[in-house]
């Protein structure tokens, strides 16, 4: 049984992908961050996501939430990279990692 667990975990790692963006939410996704005037883009995303919006991750085409609802915020409206797996049907990544990349 332990094998099973083993081997299940190592094709899980196995089939993670990379993916980079910058950290957005479900609303406003590619479009700039306009809603709340005076405030940053970052100020804007975190506010958005605590709302009924998701935070997701965008190349500026397009829009995948993440199913890590907790770490994206100290990366809001920052360039990541995102290591995990696609579900193409709900059009999320199911987040394992998330770190900054340098401008």
């Amino acid at each position: 049984m332990k094998l099973f667990w083993i081997l299940s975990a190592l094709a899980a790692t196995l089939s993670a992908e990379t993916f980079t963006g910058v950290i957005t939410e479900t609303m406003c996704g590619v479009k700039p961050h306009t809603m709340f005037q005076g405030r940053t883009d970052a100020e804007c995303v975190r506010m958005c996501a605590k709302g009924p919006h998701q935070y997701a991750l965008t190349d500026g085409t397009n829009v995948l939430k993440l199913s890590d609802q907790k770490t994206p915020a100290q990366f809001a409206a920052q360039k990541v990279k995102v290591t995990g797996t696609f579900d193409e049907k709900s059009k999320t990544i199911k987040v394992a990692s998330i770190e900054p990349l340098n401008p």
